[in-house]
């Protein structure tokens, strides 16, 4: 439904809620909707047009955070960056966060115009294991100094990543997960989360498994979710526990707490190893080769 609205003259005005126009039976071969009532984006549910006009209207603006740590930066950042000014939320003003213990040697990339990029440096910690888990750190500082004053939306996404399709503003929502593309179709049973009691990402069941390849919402909710998510890191680290897949068992449980309003398909981040891709009819983000060896230890 519409929202109706009441100016301080009295009149009633209706806001046009965008998510009313997606067609859920477009995509008969997946779910297109979450037991609570949330939309799972796929390609052929909704007007990109539509969307890009409306976002535009409401000045929507998006804050990308991204880690290029040791040689994860060489390896991937240039990639990763000349590839979003070419697929990632075109029309809206973006905002490029990249944390780095090597800020000298960030790319120099030619942006489009309402596109910005900041360099923070980061401490290089020695395992990237933490690297990994003190990103939530590093967002919920960086939202709570800047990304607040300036921008609507956050997306944090991994950096090992190359988009090839349109990544749009039909993504943006109040609370936005990803879909594991290795999960997604498999049983509850079957999924990665932490079964360690001792652990605050502890989980039994959950819902759905969520990839920390990307995750994002209104700046204020995603602070929530870094913020949560860091406190029981912490905790744990102090109970000399760590997370079966460290800050994604973390997210996970915080999704399985508070469940996300919007879920992107793996259409938004690919692995081009599966060899089924039958639901896949468009990759908007695939997965850069991995080389651990090369890149972790360094």
């Amino acid at each position: 439904m519409d929202n109706v609205r009441v100016t301080s003259t009295g009149e009633e005005t209706k806001s046009f809620n965008l998510d009313n126009t997606l067609n859920f039976g477009a995509r008969p071969g997946v779910q297109t909707c979450t037991s609570w009532k949330a939309p799972i984006i796929w390609e052929g549910m909704f007007d990109p047009y539509l969307y890009d006009q409306k976002h535009i209207e409401s000045h929507s603006s998006v804050a990308l955070t991204v880690f290029a740590v040791g040689r994860y930066l060489d390896a991937y950042l240039k990639t990763f960056l000349t590839t979003a000014e070419q697929h990632f939320m075109l029309g809206l003003p973006v905002t490029y966060y990249v944390f780095t213990d090597l800020p000298e040697n960030v790319p120099n990339i030619e942006l489009s115009p309402q596109r910005i990029m900041k360099v923070i440096q980061v401490e290089k910690h020695s395992r990237w294991q933490d690297i990994s888990m003190m990103r939530m750190k590093a967002i919920s500082e960086t939202i709570e100094a800047e990304i607040r004053h300036c921008c609507k939306y956050v997306f944090c996404f991994d950096v090992d990543q190359e988009f090839k399709g349109r990544f749009g503003s039909e993504a943006l929502g109040d609370s936005v997960a990803l879909l594991h593309a290795h999960f997604y179709k498999l049983p509850n049973e079957r999924f990665t989360y932490d079964r360690n009691p001792k652990s605050k990402a502890f989980m039994e069941t959950g819902d759905f498994y969520y990839h920390a390849a990307i995750f994002g919402g209104l700046w204020e909710n995603v602070k929530n979710l870094a913020d949560a998510c860091y406190l029981n890191i912490m905790e744990d680290k102090q109970n000399d526990v760590e997370a079966l897949w460290h800050d994604e068992s973390h997210l996970n449980k915080y999704f399985w707490l508070n469940k996300p309003g919007r879920l992107l398909s793996p259409e938004y981040c690919w692995d081009e190893s599966i060899a089924d891709k039958s639901d896949i009819n468009v990759t908007r983000l695939i997965w850069e080769p991995k080389n651990y060896d090369t890149v972790r230890n360094s």
